[in-house]
């Protein structure tokens, strides 16, 4: 993510602010080893299980998993009629994944004669993430899509003015919040508990994953008859780079919710 969106180097519109030029189109591949073990199950069997997986870096897109073909069980996949054509990759074949009664269509796909540009790719398979039952990399499960390993989170205590408002109605105020700095995203602020108006917030059963904070929960915003939904989310247990946010409040500026940082609107 560093490296393909917002400011990377290959996002199609990289910053300026550099003593080099990156040349070449505007989209943009970079393939890099992945550093550990990745398996995937479906319908109880291991479809892939690899200690040489690579990663695609491309433009403006989150990485993609690719990995030998010689790491996957081809026993469990059946080749379609479905294709794709990539202007920067090729031409695209896919497979259907099948263990018994399970199905996963056009679930996995490569470039069997990838043009010259990315002649690498040559040998590899790459796999839809949503389709597969469980992901682990090492021994340890994971959720969302796999990490990229350019993409972090900070988090810091700061002392800095935070006020949420909806309206004249203020939701929280806070001067302890925790800031997260997180690659090619805004920061963002993490009130705790006690300096959020908990009696203007009621839970929802909105749910998001994120590979590198954790499973979050969602609060909605009600006073009397009006509902505003899913204006603040938090983390009961985050993972261990977010740790220092859990059981605090988020908001994000919208058309409903103010979010000021010493005064100052922030998005």
């Amino acid at each position: 993510m560093t490296l393909t969106l917002a400011n990377g180097p290959l996002a199609a519109r990289a910053p300026s602010t550099t003593n080099y030029e990156v040349t070449g189109p505007a989209h943009k591949l970079l393939l890099t080893d992945f550093p550990r073990r990745v398996r995937a199950t479906f319908g109880g069997q291991v479809l892939l299980d690899t200690r040489a997986a690579k990663l695609l870096h491309e433009s403006n897109l989150l990485p993609a998993l690719y990995v030998p073909e010689d790491d996957i069980d081809q026993r469990l996949l059946e080749p379609t009629d479905h294709t794709t054509h990539c202007p920067f990759k090729g031409d695209a074949s896919y497979w259907t994944v099948r263990v018994g009664d399970r199905v996963a269509e056009n679930a996995m796909w490569a470039y069997p004669e990838p043009i010259a540009e990315a002649e690498w790719l040559r040998g590899h398979r790459a796999l839809y993430f949503d389709r597969m039952d469980a992901w682990f990399d090492e021994d340890e499960r994971i959720e969302g899509h796999l990490r990229d390993p350019y993409h972090r989170v900070d988090v810091r205590r700061t002392s800095r003015h935070v006020v949420v408002r909806c309206g004249d109605t203020i939701l929280a105020e806070s001067t302890r919040p925790m800031l997260l700095s997180e690659t090619g995203l805004p920061n963002r602020y993490y009130l705790p508990a006690d300096d959020v108006r908990g009696d203007l917030l009621v839970s929802s059963t909105t749910t998001s994953v994120c590979p590198y904070k954790g499973e979050a929960n969602y609060w909605s915003f009600r006073d009397g008859d009006r509902t505003i939904a899913d204006v603040a989310w938090g983390y009961h247990q985050p993972l261990d780079e977010a740790a220092r946010v859990a059981d605090h409040r988020c908001f994000a500026s919208s058309d409903d919710i103010t979010v000021e940082v010493d005064g100052e609107p922030v998005r």
